[in-house]
């Protein structure tokens, strides 16, 4: 590839006057740049805009596009991840971290087969132009040029905020509710006739009201209690989400872990309800035994990434509170083998078990076949990867996705032989919550008073 002059970030620090969630969400609300990525990462949040930097992945190749260098395209050669991690290591820029999104349907090409690929795109990164950090009571401001460091810096000093979020909850119980339950059904044969052990089916229920993003994820968020949050707006696609899951972290030490969440109850207002919900999930020989293989298949993913004897569950079977459910979750981790990368690591474990099946392939036929249209983002991944080697992949689940004018929810559930088809449909209405109850209409998402966000 044809070298370019190094580029570096003008850097300042500020003290940060508001909750990261609220200064995060400023930014991406202020215009500053058309295309952003917000990601919060165990209570840490970044906001990245622009593109100094960026890189996509479709059936054609992969793609690096950076300023002040040519193009490079890498022609689809069937090992996408390695091409991905050849253009990254090709980018300029000094300590660069790149932010972006993966969809389902890499899981069908990321070992080289383009059979089931149309013309999508697989995946999309920005290594920013202005990028900004929040983390213990400051903002990192990064930025290609001091115009906009002084622009991020004087969107994030403004006192005024927002007012007036009123969430208008939609109805999840009907959209595609009959096909669904048949779906199951044949989910269920299909299973009990050896065909597979697992399989997750959604369901897409339309969003007919305009959407404010940044005003649903501020409500969201303040909502729900995720172990990742996002509000993306990257390649024509929006979302706005809380991940209940990680597909994969990778620290700079090379440690690697998946934290598999299979098993769903309802979390309601009442702690006793709860309780009852919660034994009922720890005892019910069907949750147990969908996330048992969840984890079984976690494991040996990351056995094939991992140095030998690392690979270890170190958390099995507690009860995590993911907005308005419960769900049964483990961690499983290893460390990285001599010779393999995060994006080996990503490769080995995306997608998700949790969403989409055991076994993958036999799970994406029946995925295809009975699901009313491709996945795109939803059950893909947001994820921030570094120069140095470190990921973090969110699960895309808990999401409302916009695209070509059109807004719509999607939600799944986990399929073995013991499912019935109205305890599953029930289960998506349940997940579906989560979102559905704070979607904020564009009338009232509009930056009025400062009476706080």
């Amino acid at each position: 590839m044809t070298s370019a002059k190094p580029q570096h970030y003008f850097e300042t620090r500020v003290p940060l006057s508001e909750e990261p969630l609220v200064a995060a969400s400023r930014l991406a609300r202020s215009g500053l740049h058309d295309d952003y990525v917000v990601y919060e990462n165990s209570g840490r949040w970044s906001f990245a805009g622009g593109a100094l930097a960026e890189l996509s992945l479709d059936r054609e190749g992969a793609r690096l596009r950076q300023v002040h260098a040519p193009e490079v395209l890498l022609p689809w050669d069937g090992q996408p991840l390695r091409q991905v991690q050849r253009l990254l290591d090709g980018v300029t820029i000094r300590d660069w971290r790149a932010y972006g999104w993966a969809a389902f349907e890499l899981s069908y090409a990321k070992d080289g087969d383009l059979e089931h690929v149309g013309d999508q795109r697989l995946l999309h990164l920005i290594v920013p132009r202005t990028e900004v950090r929040f983390e213990d009571g400051e903002a990192l401001l990064r930025s290609a040029d001091q115009d906009t460091l002084a622009a991020a810096m004087e969107i994030l000093s403004d006192t005024s905020t927002f007012a007036g979020f009123r969430p208008s909850p939609v109805d999840v119980r009907t959209a595609g509710a009959e096909q669904y339950r048949k779906a199951v059904g044949l989910a269920v044969d299909a299973i009990n006739g050896r065909q597979l052990q697992k399989v997750i089916f959604s369901r897409v229920v339309p969003v007919e009201q305009e959407v404010d993003f940044v005003g649903t994820y501020v409500t969201g968020r303040r909502g729900n209690s995720p172990a990742r949050s996002f509000l993306v707006r990257l390649g024509g696609v929006e979302a706005a989400g809380f991940s209940p899951e990680i597909v994969v972290q990778v620290d700079g030490e090379g440690r690697v872990v998946s934290q598999p969440l299979a098993g769903t109850r309802a979390l309601t207002e009442d702690p006793v309800q709860n309780a009852r919900l919660r034994a009922d999930l720890l005892s019910d020989p069907k949750e147990v035994y969908e996330h048992a293989i969840s984890v079984k298949i976690a494991w040996d993913e990351l056995l094939d990434v991992s140095e030998p004897g690392s690979v270890d569950v170190e958390e099995f079977m507690v009860v995590k509170e993911r907005g308005t459910v419960q769900h049964l979750a483990s961690q499983v981790a290893g460390r990285l083998a001599a010779g393999r990368s995060a994006w080996d690591a990503f490769g080995a474990v995306f997608p998700a078990v949790t969403a989409s099946g055991v076994p993958k392939d036999a799970a994406y036929d029946n995925i295809r076949h009975h699901e009313p249209e491709a996945r795109g983002l939803y059950s893909g991944a947001v994820l921030t990867v570094d120069q140095g080697g470190a990921m973090d992949a969110a699960l895309v689940l808990r999401t409302v996705y916009r695209k070509d004018g059109r807004t719509w929810l999607r939600a799944g559930a986990g399929i073995v032989g013991q499912s019935r088809p109205e305890r599953e449909l029930e289960e998506t209405v349940e997940k579906l919550g989560s979102v559905a109850r704070f979607l904020v209409p564009t009338s009232t998402g509009t930056p009025t008073t400062p009476h706080g966000i």
